[in-house]
């Protein structure tokens, strides 16, 4: 595991708690469900025993995933912040030089990013572009879709 900080807001905070809490709690169900199926017999052609056991497996294995982030998590809260340069937590206006198209971003966490309710990773390839970038200032960007140049438009703090 890396020691690497893992920013995340305050609420993305409480959400990786509380998936964390939920998938503890499903621990015990889990057990039960795998000893229910080892009675059924033979373990070699068990699917409710593989299904259970491979469950086991990636609830242990995100709940080490959350545990790890919580211990090197960074909350900053995005309300506290000001400035004039892009970063952690900021909400982006940004226009498309080619199409005139204007697009708002908030920069948060991988756990908290949700392109369809307009924020983007802060290790996505936009926000690497953009970070430390003032109002006016011109980035061009290599994204899956092609090459794209945006002008930042402006810079808030909510």
């Amino acid at each position: 595991m890396t020691t690497e900080k893992v920013p995340m807001t305050p609420g993305g905070a409480v959400k990786l708690r509380e998936e964390l809490t939920r998938l503890k709690e499903e621990r015990p169900r889990i057990s039960r469900e795998i000893g229910v199926a080892r009675e059924h017999g033979d373990l070699s052609e068990n699917a409710e025993y593989h299904a259970a056991k491979e469950r086991q497996g990636l609830v242990e294995a995100r709940i080490k995933d959350i545990e790890d982030k919580l211990a090197r998590a960074e909350v900053i809260d995005p309300t506290k912040l000001s400035g004039d340069r892009v970063r952690f937590g900021a909400t982006v206006t940004l226009t498309n030089l080619d199409t005139d198209e204007e697009q708002t971003y908030q920069i948060l966490g991988a756990d908290e990013a949700d392109i369809n309710r307009g924020s983007i990773s802060v290790s996505a390839p936009l926000a690497r572009a953009i970070m430390g970038k003032s109002i006016g200032d011109e980035v061009v960007v290599t994204l899956p879709g092609g090459t794209r140049r945006y002008e930042i438009g402006a810079i808030a703090f909510r």
